[in-house]
């Protein structure tokens, strides 16, 4: 899995997701849940830029002395409502970014075949409406809404607002279709409102 993700990492920043050292990236295996180190650049990860952290998001064993990203949390709290997630994707592309500053609790989405990317969706028939939360700091923050909004969550993903993407599956492909088909319907809405 390690070798896979780092090979996604490195495309998306390739793609411009994941200026500076931004964005951060997890997967959960028999160990546990493996997340990137903070404040590497993304254009140069490697296998070893993953740390295994506990339940309660702390580094463990030999990677006790390292510092995982600052986004930790928002993993583990992930990964503790909906158990059967493997990988988890950040992005911060900028459609999706901008798509946030012009709406509230929800971006919505008709019509678009590429929205059948989701995997609960069959039909560009069928309204799709991604969660918009808004930014913190805390961390405490994200935990309590998503608690609260966990039932919103249907389609894998949701936005940050001014921030970037989530996104998850039980596969790293899954993972992938869910970040990208967002990107997608993000940018095709920029572009239709803006």
């Amino acid at each position: 899995m390690k070798s896979q993700l780092v090979q996604t990492i490195r495309h998306y920043n390739n793609k411009g997701w994941s200026p500076a050292t931004s964005t951060n990236y997890s997967f959960r295996d028999a160990q546990g849940i493996w997340v990137t180190r903070s404040g590497i650049d993304k254009s140069e990860i490697i296998e070893d830029d993953f740390i295994l952290v506990s339940d309660v998001c702390e580094p463990i064993g030999e990677y006790s002395n390292l510092i995982p990203s600052a986004e930790t949390e928002i993993h583990c709290m992930l990964y503790k409502i909906f158990p059967e997630a493997r990988v988890i994707l950040h992005s911060h592309n900028k459609f999706p970014v901008l798509c946030s500053t012009e709406n509230d609790l929800f971006i919505e989405f008709e019509g678009l075949e590429i929205q059948k990317g989701f995997r609960s969706i069959n039909s560009h028939n069928q309204n799709v409406k991604v969660p918009i939360l808004d930014n913190s700091q805390e961390m405490s923050f994200f935990i309590e809404q998503l608690s609260l909004r966990r039932n919103e969550l249907k389609f894998f993903c949701f936005i940050i607002r001014q921030h970037g993407t989530y996104a998850w599956g039980e596969t790293l492909l899954e993972a992938k279709r869910h970040l990208e088909t967002l990107d997608f319907l993000c940018e095709c809405w920029w572009e239709k409102n803006k």
